[in-house]
């Protein structure tokens, strides 16, 4: 049983493209489609800690509900932008491989080649 976790978005082309690049490794990943399972505020907070990343790197800053949320305002805390990704999943960027307590977003996809 493979341990390599990805945070997928099946509409997604560079997280197919990270699935396939997985499955030809020979890796058959754990798929979490995280738009249908949305992290809560404290797996984000790991998740954060695996990327070695802050909160705002994670955001996806095209989409329409980070510009209804004005999460481009400085003044929002940590806290407030890690509630707002784990109440619209939609806004964290995508695809994001785990293994073994290391994560990596898969932007390119050849990035998480890193991890395995």
């Amino acid at each position: 049983m493979s341990n390599i976790v990805i945070y997928h978005n099946p509409r997604c082309s560079k997280s197919r493209q990270t699935l396939t690049l997985l499955e030809q490794q020979g890796i058959n990943p754990e798929i979490v489609e995280y738009l249908k399972t949305p992290p809560t505020t404290a797996i984000l907070k790991d998740i954060l800690q695996q990327l070695d990343i802050e909160p705002r790197a994670l955001l996806r800053k095209t989409e329409a509900i980070y510009k209804e949320l004005e999460l481009a305002d400085k003044s929002l805390s940590d806290e407030q932008l890690i509630q707002a990704m784990s109440e619209h999943p939609k806004l964290i960027e995508r695809p994001i491989v785990f293994n073994n307590g290391k994560a990596k977003i898969g932007r390119p996809p050849e990035s998480i080649l890193t991890i395995l």
